[in-house]
């Protein structure tokens, strides 16, 4: 009896692997410095407040949300308000404290207009859609291309879909990098943390925006495979 075995997937082995050591570092890092209170006492809600009244945004509500993890945490520039998790909006912990004040960084980057958070926000609406129509246009247009010509033209298509994800992803790295610089700075400047604190810190948000790198690359890699495989066909 004949078995085929896709081989393809070896192209997505490399990043697959460095996703899963980013998200066992970012959940060793939180799990660390979550149970560390930071030297300063405050909680995440009051460290975010500090940070933004200090940078003329003390208009920005500061919402907890309800439901989700604790490092579900975002700041939502359409309704100009920071988004924290129940978790880092009332824990007075190391972890806490520098993942609300990278959220406030984000605040600072659209109310500076920091141009790729502007881009990536412009964006989203097509990404949402072209995320949503690429991988049914490749696999369409990889069984048509057989048959017909219009599943090459399907294919393409699907593929420069797919392109906008990955521009996304990229533009994304940035503005989350940024972020992480700006939080880390204004700790120091503000007096939110001590020398361990910042190192706890760093280490937090460095491990959450390798995320980020793991993202992009299993996007890049993903797009890869497809290529490999389209490429066998013809």
């Amino acid at each position: 009896m004949y078995y085929y075995y896709d081989t393809s997937w070896i192209v997505l082995l490399p990043a697959m692997i460095f996703t899963f050591i980013c998200q066992a570092r970012i959940t060793n890092a939180y799990r660390t410095y979550s149970r560390i209170e930071n030297s300063r006492r405050v909680t995440g809600a009051q460290a975010a407040r500090i940070m933004m009244d200090a940078n003329g945004l003390s208009g920005v509500a500061i919402n907890v949300l309800n439901g989700g993890n604790s490092l579900t945490n975002f700041y939502d520039p359409k309704t100009k308000s920071l988004n924290l998790s129940r978790e880092v909006y009332g824990s007075d912990s190391i972890a806490s404290v520098c993942i609300a004040c990278h959220e406030v960084g984000h605040a600072i980057q659209d109310a500076q207009h920091y141009l790729p958070l502007a881009f990536r926000n412009g964006i989203v609406p097509v990404v949402n859609l072209t995320q949503m129509a690429s991988w049914p246009l490749i696999f369409f247009g990889l069984i048509l291309s057989a048959t017909s010509s219009y599943g090459s033209l399907l294919f393409l298509i699907g593929v420069g879909c797919f392109l906008f994800v990955i521009l996304f992803h990229l533009v994304t790295l940035p503005v989350e990098f940024n972020a992480s610089n700006r939080a880390l700075e204004q700790m120091r400047v503000l007096n939110l943390c001590n020398e361990e604190d910042y190192i706890g810190s760093r280490t937090v948000l460095r491990a959450a925006a390798m995320t980020y790198v793991a993202a992009l690359a299993t996007a890049v890699a993903s797009l890869l495979r497809v290529l490999v495989i389209a490429g066998r066909r013809d």
